[in-house]
């Protein structure tokens, strides 16, 4: 069989990622025209849509980075062909994360209060809850463990990536392969180390669950990650089609599509339990100072994207990957892994949106253009590195057991 060990970017990708992110300037030009300098309900939309993007795509793509070091901790053979997608993937990190560290600066340092309310010094004084919660809600916590997190991620993601492309030198000898294994798992462990104290728990109360600082919730971050981990999952599969369905990945088949699908399915389960769980004890307490968050969402401004979140992102999964075949084939799970990835758009834009501006929704062609330059961002950068190194991993340990992977 005649392998394609590199990937040539057609030029249909290039100009479809160049002409995304061209979109993205655009819209990010005419949005600041429009909201970026008007009235403080203006400037809300303006740093919400830039937010709310930024941190999405950063959280996903870097959901696929823990997916790599997650394989490769349990030892997971059957990823072998078809990792150098998701280190592609997750080599967006440091680039949405500069886009995010830069947005995360101009609000915090512009005194954005419209978006983050503990910026405004005066309201804080004013505020037992503000006030109580100002040791950590404050501008030199907030972004030293942004660029902690940031800086982690992508230092720890380029280290786990370099590790794997010296693989491509030469093939190894058992004992090389056991030296490769061990410094493998000590690095991913320290990324997930680093990944659970970030994502399971600091960054997300910083980020999101800040907007509305009056309210808390045990489970957000959990929460956060489940939302995330899906879409990054989607995003994996919609990658490994499309180079399937032209001509690359030759050693990956309908069982490692099956593995994408099982995946998307369980922790789609698994999303929909965090929510009710969430949902169901803020419910049945019934304190308002809890369900102030559900009730501008379920049954205020935001109803209605608050119920298609949950019919995308847990009955559709559910019915559609309920079934073994539809997991196997291509054009379902293309299908179910963009309206998933939409899907939890959908859901960190009730998030954010809800949260600074619980009485409208604002959602236009400013929010969709800014998210097409995210999502350009990721296929021109995807498609870079994987250009750059070989597509096959041919000489790592796990190598063969992943072109004999059956379910």
């Amino acid at each position: 069989m005649s392998l394609k060990e590199r990937f040539e970017i057609p030029s249909g990708f290039r100009m479809w990622s160049l002409g995304l992110i061209g979109v993205g300037v655009l819209s990010l030009i005419i949005g600041y025209i429009l909201y970026g300098s008007g009235d403080e309900a203006q400037q809300t939309r303006f740093w919400g849509v830039l937010l709310h993007n930024s941190i999405y795509f950063l959280l996903v793509t870097n959901a696929v980075m823990f997916f790599f070091c997650a394989t490769t901790l349990a030892l997971a053979g059957f990823q072998i062909s078809f990792k150098r997608v998701t280190e592609a993937i997750s080599a967006c990190v440091p680039v949405i994360g500069t886009i995010t560290f830069l947005i995360m600066l101009c609000i915090v340092f512009g005194h954005k209060s419209m978006v983050y309310e503990w910026l405004d010094k005066t309201a804080v004084a004013k505020d037992a809850a503000l006030s109580g919660k100002s040791g950590f809600l404050n501008p030199a916590f907030f972004m030293t463990w942004t660029i902690a997190a940031i800086g982690l991620w992508s230092l720890l993601g380029l280290k786990m990536r370099n590790i794997s492309r010296k693989t491509d030198d030469h093939p190894m000898s058992v004992e090389e392969g056991k030296k490769f294994m061990f410094k493998n798992t000590i690095w991913a462990s320290l990324y997930i180390v680093w990944y659970a104290l970030t994502i399971a728990a600091i960054i997300p109360w910083l980020w999101l669950m800040s907007l509305n600082a009056h309210w808390f919730s045990t489970l957000y971050s959990w929460y956060i990650f489940a939302s995330s981990f899906v879409a990054g999952i989607a995003l994996i599969s919609v990658f490994v089609v499309y180079m399937k369905n032209k001509g690359y990945l030759e050693y990956t088949n309908k069982e490692h599509l099956h593995d994408l699908g099982k995946f998307q399915f369980a922790f789609s389960i698994f999303w929909t339990y965090l929510w009710f769980a969430q949902f169901m004890l803020i419910w049945y307490a019934n304190i308002s100072e809890e369900t102030i968050y559900f009730k501008a969402r379920a049954e205020g401004a935001y109803s209605g994207i608050f119920y298609l979140n949950l019919v995308i992102n847990f009955l559709a999964p559910i019915l559609i990957y309920m079934s073994t075949p539809s997991k196997r084939n291509y054009s379902i799970v293309t299908f179910m892994s963009v309206a998933l990835l939409f899907g939890h758009w959908l859901d960190f834009y009730q998030m954010v949106f809800g949260s600074i501006s619980p009485d409208h929704v604002r959602m236009g062609l400013f929010d969709f253009g800014i998210a097409a330059g995210f999502v350009g961002v990721i296929i021109y950068q995807t498609g870079r590195v994987l250009a750059k190194y070989p597509l096959l991993a041919k000489n790592h340990p796990f190598f063969k057991e992943s072109i004999i992977h059956y379910t």
